[in-house]
């Protein structure tokens, strides 16, 4: 019982990061109406981020949080002015072809920054440990999963009572509406974009804490995906609830099932297996509305 407790407050704090991942992938979708295939690629640049600041710069977490979320908001920036502005009022398929082309940018500028290569900071983090009884919650864990929860709460404390976010609330319901009122969408998404950022720069900190930082931490964005499909696409506090789910059930699987398997490996396409399930029974979510289009 034990075991299945700390698999789960693990999974917990693992789907919490996945969850805020999730959200950027939510937001460009409520205002651009596509999904942005890059978001897995903000989380490889976090990753590199956190290398940078924490091990090489030697910089303490609070100011390598700050100073990445300062660089996650001007790279938002520069993406929605030169790249994704001038195709306002494009179709939807111009744009994810845009986000395609931007996830291959990334990643040469990866490479061609870092050299691609693996990079880690697990010495760095404070080396702490949570104990409820005889649950251990390592500091990487607990890290994530008490910076995920603040930032997701400013995130809905912004949404929810902000003028901006009430705007860009506004927007993802009706962009003809919101454009008579007075409020300019370019703004909107230029804010949509830089937070999609943040949020994926600072999951890729905390995931790189963890696994380290690769060109490959960009795949995580298809777990991400995952978990948008799961709650809801449309909807953040599904994405919140599927987040824990996904993440309790894939280190529930790494757990019990991959012992089972000869080179195990269940645990990396459980996601998948998900987003399958949730295609053919329940293609709108856990929390999405189903909406009928009459032809």
């Amino acid at each position: 019982m034990t075991f299945v407790l700390q698999l789960v407050v693990t999974g917990a704090a693992l789907g919490m990061v996945y969850a805020l991942i999730a959200i950027g992938f939510v937001i460009i979708l409520k205002c651009s109406q596509a999904f942005n295939i890059a978001q897995g690629h903000f989380v490889m640049i976090g990753g590199y981020l956190g290398y940078t600041f924490l091990v090489m710069f030697n910089l303490p977490i609070w100011a390598s949080l700050v100073l990445s979320i300062l660089v996650a908001m001007l790279l938002g920036l520069v993406i929605e002015r030169l790249t994704l502005r001038p195709l306002v009022g494009q179709p939807e398929l111009a744009v994810i072809m845009m986000t395609i082309a931007l996830a291959s940018m990334l990643e040469g500028a990866a490479t061609l920054i870092w050299g691609g290569q693996y990079k880690t900071y697990h010495g760095v983090l404070p080396s702490f440990t949570l104990k409820v009884g005889e649950i251990s919650v390592p500091p990487e864990s607990l890290i994530g999963l008490s910076v995920s929860l603040i930032t997701v709460a400013i995130l809905l404390l912004f949404f929810r009572y902000t003028k901006f976010g009430l705007a860009m609330r506004a927007t993802a319901e009706d962009l003809k509406v919101v454009q008579s009122l007075g409020i300019k969408a370019t703004s909107v998404h230029t804010v949509s974009w830089m937070i999609a950022c943040v949020v994926g720069v600072i999951g890729g900190i905390l995931l790189g804490a963890v696994s380290g930082a690769m060109v490959g931490l960009s795949q995580v964005g298809l777990k991400a995906f995952a978990v948008v499909l799961l709650g809801g696409a449309n909807s953040i506090g599904g994405a919140i609830v599927a987040g824990i789910i996904l993440g309790v059930l894939e280190n529930v699987a790494a757990g019990y099932l991959d012992p089972l398997l000869p080179g195990g490996g269940l645990a990396n396409v459980f996601p998948f297996i998900v987003i399958i399930i949730v295609l053919v029974f329940r293609p709108y979510g856990l929390f999405g509305l189903p909406r009928i289009e009459r032809i």
